[in-house]
């Protein structure tokens, strides 16, 4: 069972995550004849493009794939319970639990972006489409540190500073998660689903 709380909880959380970058690209009006855009909306259309004809965007905010990314991270954290024998333990609790933990994963989400920038940064100084795609989505996230906190020479700390709030907003969800109902967060955490 072990493997089981492993790997599908991996699954769902990857596969929303891209959601959550469907949404991300969209906000930010990404360039979608990009081949990396393109793999993103191919791999999410199948379930979303069914909800966008009853489900309309809400100003630059498509609706229906975030609504699709919350339902798969109540289905996670409902298999995590069913894998671990804690059915019992649902409560109505698992609708703001679901919601933080989507919070969690935009950050998270966020974290890589900016992590995987970095480090492309360093080996195809820019000469890469995914370089293009890549600051246009992580931009908005480091632009406003960068006007408080300018680069030193040739050395930004910015997106350094961006990846530690980010990681301590990680922890404050886990802290609020605690608060909401801290017997399924105990459950969640010990599975290692919450980290």
């Amino acid at each position: 069972m072990l493997f089981l709380t492993f790997i599908v909880p991996t699954i769902i959380e990857l596969y929303t995550i891209i959601l959550l970058l469907r949404v991300w690209m969209q906000w930010i009006r990404v360039d979608f004849y990009n081949p990396f855009s393109q793999f993103v909306v191919k791999i999410t259309q199948p379930i979303v493009g069914l909800l966008r004809h009853f489900i309309p965007a809400i100003g630059d905010i498509d609706a229906a794939t975030l609504l699709v990314s919350y339902i798969f991270t109540i289905v996670n954290i409902l298999f995590i319970m069913w894998a671990t024998n804690t059915r019992a333990l649902i409560s109505i609790s698992l609708l703001p639990i679901s919601f933080i933990q989507l919070l969690t994963y935009a950050g998270k989400l966020g974290f890589w972006l900016i992590l995987i920038r970095a480090l492309l940064s360093w080996i195809t100084q820019g000469h890469n489409t995914i370089d293009y795609i890549l600051i246009q989505l992580t931009e908005p996230l480091i632009s406003p540190i960068r006007i408080i906190i300018p680069a030193m020479g040739r050395l930004d700390f910015s997106s350094m500073i961006v990846m530690l709030i980010l990681i301590a907003l990680n922890y404050l969800f886990l802290d609020i998660l605690l608060f909401v109902d801290p017997i399924i967060t105990n459950i969640l955490y010990s599975v290692h689903y919450l980290m």
